[in-house]
């Protein structure tokens, strides 16, 4: 449902997509990591029609982003960073507005509204204005706006950005239901709990390309070890000796012989294989646990030091001219 080739977009010297490829299946969710300044937000304006690219394809739904433009946005959603409803209207009236403007007549957007304002949870909100709305509340019908028209395609740009966590749950339960009814959808987030919890497969970009794709699994592999810590009942010199070839690398003993900590390879059962080497030394332990490699071990592994780079630019007045 959206294929990227070779995308690539510069701004005066600054390149900003250096030729990626994405391939997004119906029905899943990609999601779309990397530092600030990476090349996500590009990469979204030009799938969205809001900027040009000047090398490379790109289609959503078929359709090339380029020369069937219209037909690609008769075929999304996005949910921007910012919340793009109108805040001196309640959120019926901004459901309704979007509605008619998407070409459905005003029976029919008053029907949706109140169906995506129950869907949402809220109905008991949906004749307030928003000003009046809390930041989750406006995120949840930024989102419904999105899908008014029931888009096959759609593009989260940053969903839960300011959210608090529970806001963040049920924003996670919304888009699930929303790929349960066929939807295919696109996530950048700087969350990496985010991607892992909700993408079938992600995509880490850094400088303009996209520097590892896969499942939330076989990245988290890719890191090529886990975190192993025992607790032993008392200090036991013969310890280390007993982990030795389970762990990858030196084993750390804390002060008082009791704790210890090493990197040990990513496999099935270890924890097992640690209490029977440690039994079998005549080693008694109070408590074993592995910690799996997590997306911020890989993301950190991939992309270095996670220092702040410039946002990257906004389209020229000419690129957004050539979309309109």
């Amino acid at each position: 449902m959206i294929e990227t080739e070779g995308l690539t977009k510069r701004y005066g010297s600054t390149t900003a997509l250096a030729g990626i490829d994405l391939e997004v299946p119906a029905g899943t969710i990609l999601g779309v990591l990397g530092p600030n300044g990476a090349g996500k937000t590009t990469a979204v304006k030009i799938l969205t029609t809001l900027a040009v690219p000047d090398a490379g394809r790109a289609a959503v739904a078929g359709h090339d982003v380029v020369t069937e433009a219209m037909a690609v946005r008769r075929s999304i959603g996005v949910t921007a960073q910012d919340a793009t409803v109108d805040e001196a209207l309640t959120g019926r009236q901004n459901l309704i507005m979007v509605g008619q403007l998407s070409g459905l007549a005003r029976r029919r957007a008053k029907a949706r509204a109140a169906e995506l304002l129950e869907r949402f949870s809220l109905a008991e909100a949906g004749d307030r204005v928003l000003k009046g709305y809390s930041g989750g509340m406006r995120r949840r019908l930024d989102l419904a706006a999105s899908v008014v028209t029931r888009p096959p395609v759609m593009f989260l740009d940053e969903p839960t950005t300011g959210l608090d966590p529970a806001s963040r749950v049920t924003m996670w339960e919304v888009i699930r239901e929303l790929v349960a009814d066929g939807a295919t959808l696109l996530l950048t987030t700087q969350y990496l709990d985010e991607a892992d919890e909700l993408a079938d497969r992600i995509a880490v970009i850094d400088h303009g390309r996209v520097i590892a794709e896969g499942t939330p699994g076989s990245l988290k592999a890719q890191t090529g070890s886990a975190r192993l810590e025992v607790n032993l009942a008392r200090p036991e010199s013969g310890a280390t000796a007993a982990l030795a070839r389970l762990v990858a690398g030196p084993i750390d003993v804390s002060g008082d012989g009791r704790r210890l900590r090493a990197g040990v390879p990513s496999a099935p059962g270890l924890a097992t294989m640690v209490v029977r080497a440690l039994d079998q030394a005549g080693i008694a332990v109070d408590d074993v646990a592995v910690h799996q490699p997590s997306l911020d071990d890989v993301f950190f592994a991939l992309t270095g030091d996670p220092a702040t780079r410039p946002p990257e630019p906004a389209p020229s007045d000419h690129e957004l001219e050539a979309t309109r």
